[in-house]
């Protein structure tokens, strides 16, 4: 039996899965000649772009439904080591995986620096787990005694994340009942500073009707439980920091005998293959690939969810000898949520507005609601139609 392994069941990895299975259905490979094997430390398929919003309750789907109606195996166990000359994985408990193809999906995290107090008195949104720790820690302030400190929220980073997070916590602390103070610190001179200059305006504008403070040109320079020092000499009393400021691949990369960016991806060719590890494979936040002439993927699942199809696609089709399928987007669209403000709908590399107000928070609600869900009804159809290895359309 060949046997095929995937790190990772986010929007990469759980993509590369099924499109991996869905390869082996259109080519009538036989079940017993090969095994596609999904290691992840959760049993779950997260809709991690959402969790800036309060309630998640529908952002957390049980990967037996998704995997094992295409008889793809889900091994839930954090991945250690990769041995890419033996080509086995080491999980955490000691176990070891042997594999024909790897495919590499393995995500990103959030970077925080070692800051005094952060690590301990910090939050952010990074993950399903730390978005509801985050939370309950709302809660058990709204709980407490009213002061100042307890309804004031300093989110770090003024970059997507950092705007959809501070767009949505007023809000979500005026449901609390708290008079909420929000304010988003970035060390950048500008709000969104990748976002360029149609959006920003209508970014400024929408952080300042939902009530937000802005500092920029600023950083955080330590954390307390009652407040956040700013390296302009300000002292907030705060006694919840939100940090949203710095992504970097998944630290498996550093094992790949290969040379990373300073996002710590690795280089992929057309066809999602590891430049210089033609037997691995990588997609998702942890691969640079080429999505036009100019540009490289950005960590998006706008980017993430194609390139585990064609990931997915391709493993199969290279290890039976069938030809390969390169793939390249030739559109980009941002679509940032400014919570009541509504949302901003940008097209192309420059960002240009195209959208604003409630016609943009509609696609927005669109987008975060169904367009990147897999097939929820557990059927083996459903899941392999949907990993077909074709472009949405713009939403």
């Amino acid at each position: 039996m060949k046997r095929v392994l995937v790190i990772g069941s986010g929007f990469a990895g759980l993509w590369a899965a099924l499109g991996a299975a869905r390869r082996v259905d259109e080519l009538a490979i036989a079940p017993t000649a090969v095994g596609i094997t999904v290691l992840s430390p959760q049993p779950f398929h997260d809709i991690r772009v959402r969790n800036y919003e309060a309630d998640l309750t529908e952002c957390r789907i049980p990967l037996a439904d998704l995997l094992d109606p295409v008889g793809v195996t889900h091994v839930n166990a954090e991945v250690a080591a990769i041995d890419v000359e033996a080509r086995s994985v080491t999980t955490s408990t000691g176990m070891s995986y042997p594999y024909d193809r790897l495919v590499l999906a393995a995500g990103s995290r959030v970077v925080k620096p070692d800051l005094p107090g952060l690590r301990d008195l910090g939050f952010d949104v990074d993950t399903h787990d730390s978005a509801l720790r985050l939370e309950q820690h709302l809660r058990r302030l709204a709980a407490g005694p009213l002061r100042p400190s307890a309804a004031t929220v300093v989110v770090v980073g003024a970059g997507l994340t950092g705007i959809e997070t501070a767009s949505e916590l007023p809000a979500r602390l005026r449901d609390l009942g708290m008079t909420p103070r929000v304010v988003l610190v970035d060390h950048n001179r500008l709000v969104g500073s990748d976002m360029g200059a149609s959006a920003r305006p209508v970014i400024e504008k929408a952080l300042s009707d939902n009530g937000v403070e802005v500092r920029t040109g600023v950083s955080v320079t330590a954390v307390s439980q009652e407040r956040v020092s700013l390296s302009s000499g300000e002292q907030l009393e705060a006694a919840t920091v939100v940090w949203c400021a710095g992504m970097r691949a998944n630290v498996l990369t550093e094992q790949l005998p290969v040379a990373r960016d300073r996002l710590g991806r690795v280089a992929v060719d057309d066809y999602l293959r590891v430049i210089g590890v033609p037997w691995v494979f990588a997609a998702g936040d942890v691969a640079a690939a080429r999505m036009d002439d100019d540009h490289l993927s950005v960590m998006s699942c706008q980017h993430g969810r194609p390139m585990g199809r064609y990931a997915g696609y391709n493993v199969i089709s290279e290890l039976f000898g069938e030809p390969l399928r390169p793939l390249r987007i030739p559109w980009y669209v941002t679509v940032l949520d400014l919570g009541p403000a509504g949302a901003v709908y940008t097209e192309g590399w420059d960002r240009t507005v195209v959208a604003q107000g409630p016609d943009a928070k509609a696609t927005k609600a669109t987008i975060n609601t169904r367009r990147i869900y897999p097939p929820l009804t557990a059927r083996r159809s459903d899941l392999l139609a949907a990993a077909a290895p074709d472009l949405q359309a713009r939403p």
